[in-house]
């Protein structure tokens, strides 16, 4: 299994800071679909989730 990347775990930092994949995403100048991208990757590297992922409404 390949290590975590660097953009992956910056942008874990800021869904986490934010704690909003839309903000993480506003502030690192990339689409919320890529945000969640590398969240899926790097939970895959840490073999758990890193987010409670909540449903709109």
């Amino acid at each position: 299994m390949k290590n975590a990347t660097l953009r992956q775990l910056r942008v874990f930092e800021s869904a986490a800071r934010h704690l909003s994949l839309t903000r993480a995403a506003e502030e690192l100048h990339l689409t919320p679909p890529a945000v969640s991208i590398q969240i899926r990757q790097l939970e895959g590297h840490a073999q758990a989730p890193l987010f409670e992922r909540a449903g709109r409404g």
